[in-house]
């Protein structure tokens, strides 16, 4: 195909994968008539993977992710959907490493077209083919449509909301040594003239502080940064009792799997430590906290690992919990991509709250996040991303304890 030209779709169900010489991020968004989605849940990829029709496969590292589309499921009220593909590696554009879309029959896996956009430069992301319905058919057209502010530039233009990074603080000026007075020249056409003294240099704004401060559901799902707080209260009170913690990653690097343990840690209000759950002890505390089981590889999109806390049924002497990732394995989180955690309603699946690990370490620990039991009995999330050296939870007691 060419940018542009077009295809019918001779099937219900076509698939595009999308490949390149490095690791791509490849995503779909499903978009209404006037070109936007109804809402963040049109937005499908790694972390949201299923969508009306639309489904997201991750490719592990050793295959290309994959988007795969249903015309049969799509709602109604869906014209379009969008394939956007993007680097993995952070600022890297797309010169010299032209993706090749391929559209397939996703139930025999033929191929019904290929697509590569040509004369690529600083572009990061990519509209690479959209599915889209015209007078009832549904067809496939080559776009080609690049953006130079990676995804995000594509999210916001088809109208998900994008949370941007706090600026960071202006750093304060140097200081000058002292130097001479110095007498500036008239200016020659008029020996009259002096030359008014230089204004003062403004003073430094002062540093802007770390995220903090405390948030509560009032306003649905809450997007957390680091050392941020979000009270588990909707409308000043309690809003639900039993949640899920979902993990997730994925290898940073093409063919390697990452093997990582997810766990919580129960503390009492003196910081002693009850128990730990993990992939080597499922439950604890009379079954008010359960973990899924353990993930071997990252491997796929949404939740590595879940765990399970029933808060209305914790024993009272438990007030505080930290959530860790370990890597058994002795590989260090720079070798870890995408690494989250998210707080979900245990009952609706609805995710309520969510923190993304923006920078790694070296390291092979990390506290992700803690739930703090307040004195009013509310409860209360922080999100942490701090990283340690230990291979086991049990390594991650002491540091998670003092993080309390």
């Amino acid at each position: 195909m060419t940018p542009g030209s077009n295809i019918p779709l001779p099937v219900s169900r076509v698939t595009v994968d999308v490949t390149a010489p490095v690791r791509l991020d490849v995503s779909s968004l499903l978009l209404t008539a006037d070109g936007k989605v109804r809402s963040d849940a049109d937005f499908i990829f790694y972390n949201q993977p299923t969508g009306p029709g639309v489904t997201y496969r991750s490719g592990g590292g050793t295959a290309p992710d994959a988007i795969t589309v249903d015309t049969t499921a799509v709602p109604p009220g869906i014209e379009k959907i969008v394939v956007t593909a993007s680097p993995d590696a952070a600022g890297q554009s797309f010169q010299g490493i032209e993706p090749t879309a391929t559209i397939r029959n996703a139930d025999d896996n033929t191929v019904l077209a290929t697509f590569t956009p040509p004369q690529l430069g600083t572009e990061t992301a990519l509209v690479i083919v959209e599915v889209y319905l015209r007078n009832g058919a549904w067809k496939a057209r080559a776009v080609g449509q690049g953006y130079a502010n990676g995804l995000a530039g594509i999210a916001t233009d088809f109208g998900v909301s994008v949370e941007e990074p706090a600026p960071a603080a202006r750093p304060a000026p140097v200081a000058q040594p002292p130097q001479p007075p110095v007498t500036p020249p008239a200016p020659a056409m008029d020996p009259r003239f002096t030359a008014p003294p230089a204004p003062a240099a403004p003073p430094a704004p002062p540093a802007a502080p770390a995220p903090t401060g405390k948030i509560n559901l009032d306003k649905g799902r809450v997007s957390l940064q680091k050392n941020q707080t979000v009270s588990l209260v909707k409308g000043g009170s309690p809003f639900l009792s039993k949640v899920q913690m979902g993990l997730g990653w994925e290898p940073a690097f093409r063919g390697k799997d990452i093997d990582l343990d997810a766990s919580v840690i129960a503390y009492g209000p003196q910081r002693n430590h009850i128990d730990s759950c993990y992939f080597g002890k499922l439950s604890i505390v009379n079954g008010a906290i359960k973990h899924a089981g353990d993930n071997l590889t990252g491997e796929g999109g949404g939740d590595d690992e879940v765990i399970t806390v029933d808060l209305g049924h914790l024993p009272p002497e438990v007030t505080g919990l930290v959530f860790t990732v370990n890597s058994f394995s002795g590989q260090k989180f720079t070798e870890v991509a995408k690494a989250y955690c998210r707080l979900l309603d245990a009952a609706t699946g609805e995710e309520l709250v969510r923190f993304d690990l923006t920078n790694a370490e070296a390291q092979t620990g990390v506290m992700m996040a803690k739930l703090i039991k307040q004195f009013s009995g509310e409860w209360e999330m922080t999100a942490m991303g701090d990283f340690v050296k230990s291979r086991t939870v049990r390594g991650m007691v002491k540091p998670a304890a003092q993080s309390l």
